[in-house]
């Protein structure tokens, strides 16, 4: 072991050890739940060494902890917690929808505004079906992709996440990963994506892809590659999806409206739904039409909860009442001045370290870059530890492995303070 190393294991030791001192609410918990469910854990990515803390409060940006400690929440729920944890205007819709009954058993006037406010934002998007994930939605257009075509393989991309099971880490998938035939290829190269389409034309149905990959490391798609996907599966007769589960908070269209691509499925998810559980995919007519349950012969697509109440008048409301041009243009500019300053801080002091992203979705990486896809960051599992422990003690709450999503009660001085606290790490005095 490298004296590096060995200093870096012996700071993590002390700072594992501070953090069960302070947090023994959330320890005594965390066994509890062990007791029910397996490693106290039914959503791997939120477990964290070593042990989670319980969150039992949240009020605009800020979470409180089971042990009382507040944090300025700077992971927003991997992006679905865009509009914070109390925004008024979602909870009277939430409050409007519940006086009038939860479940009804059938189709209700919020989804009519929420199916509406969907297409505006989405000129790709000519019709739409709801559902309760992203990986619902997901799973959905390419069962949908494969039944149109009448071709059973799909594309996808190393450092892929379309959900619990359709995930890509690495070339190999994980083992719960759905049962389609899969090509793999590499993040933003074109030539490759674009052989194995032709190669592949015959048995392909779909190329699924994110225009920025966010649990791959926040990474953008670069224009000239995902044009060149739009480009070649429109060539051979392959369904582009595009998943914009975690991008279409990016600007009011989304980045297929800023990298001005026509994908002929959309995937969405997250704050979408207003914050509560919620997915959809939409896009061309011929396709979606093809659920229309007046067809003899249409496709079945059902689900207790596609339309939920509460979740049809959260989302709604978030679309046409909160999630404005203006705030779009706002939250990227907050998120665009931490990556920035982050990035002009390593640079002037030579360190490893990069911020990556677009507007408000931020990505921490302990490398110089560039970072074109996942096999440019390296693992660097102590140190990305240290510093979330680090910025746990400062008051701020993000994902461990770099995932930073802004939220709309955040504003400079919360930026700042952010970046500030990240800074310590880096340079301590």
């Amino acid at each position: 072991m490298s004296a590096t190393v060995e200093a870096l294991s012996g700071r993590l030791v002390e700072a594992e050890r501070r953090y069960v001192e302070r947090n023994p609410e959330s320890r005594r918990l965390h066994e509890r739940r062990a007791e029910s469910m397996p490693g106290g854990n039914t959503r791997t990515v939120i477990h964290q060494p070593p042990f989670p803390l319980t969150i039992v409060r949240g009020e605009g940006a800020r979470l409180t902890d089971a042990d009382a400690r507040v944090y300025v929440d700077f992971l927003g729920e991997f992006t679905a917690g865009l509009y914070g944890h109390s925004h008024p205007v979602i909870a009277e819709a939430i409050r409007g929808a519940l006086a009038d009954g939860i479940v009804l058993g059938g189709p209700n006037r919020h989804e009519i505004d929420l199916a509406e406010a969907i297409r505006a934002r989405f000129p790709s998007i000519e019709l739409i079906r709801f559902c309760n994930s992203g990986t619902e939605a997901n799973l959905l257009a390419l069962s949908l992709a494969r039944a149109a075509t009448g071709r059973p393989a799909v594309l996808a991309f190393e450092g892929g996440y379309h959900g619990s099971m359709l995930s890509f880490a690495s070339a190999a998938g994980t083992p719960v990963n759905a049962p389609f035939p899969f090509l793999v290829a590499p993040y933003n190269d074109a030539e490759t994506a674009t052989r194995q389409v032709a190669e592949h034309a015959h048995e392909l149905a779909a190329v699924i892809v994110e225009p920025l990959q966010g649990a791959g490391g926040v990474i953008p798609g670069e224009e000239d590659f995902l044009h060149a996907l739009r480009e070649s599966t429109r060539e051979h007769g392959v369904v582009l999806v595009l998943d914009e589960v975690m991008t279409s908070r990016l600007s009011t269209g989304g980045l297929q409206e800023v990298l001005g691509l026509a994908p002929d499925l959309t995937t969405f998810g997250k704050y979408v739904g207003g914050g509560l559980a919620f997915g959809a995919f939409g896009g061309r007519a011929d396709l979606l039409g093809l659920f229309d349950p007046t067809r003899v012969d249409a496709l079945p697509h059902a689900g207790t909860f596609n339309n939920a109440v509460l979740t049809m008048a959260a989302g709604a409301a978030g679309l046409t009442q909160v999630y404005t041009e203006s705030e779009v243009e706002r939250l990227n500019g907050l998120g665009d001045r931490l990556r920035e300053r982050l990035n002009a801080f390593a640079g002037a002091h030579g360190l490893d370290v990069v911020a990556t992203g677009y507007g408000s979705m931020v990505g921490l990486h302990f490398t110089r870059g560039p970072v074109r896809r996942i096999s440019d960051i390296p693992p660097a599992p102590e140190r990305r530890a240290l510093l979330h422990l680090h910025m746990l003690e400062e008051g701020y709450w993000y994902g461990r492995r770099g995932f930073v999503a802004l939220s709309i009660p955040h504003g400079e001085e919360e930026v700042d303070g952010f970046a500030e606290a990240v800074e310590r790490f880096l340079l301590p005095s």
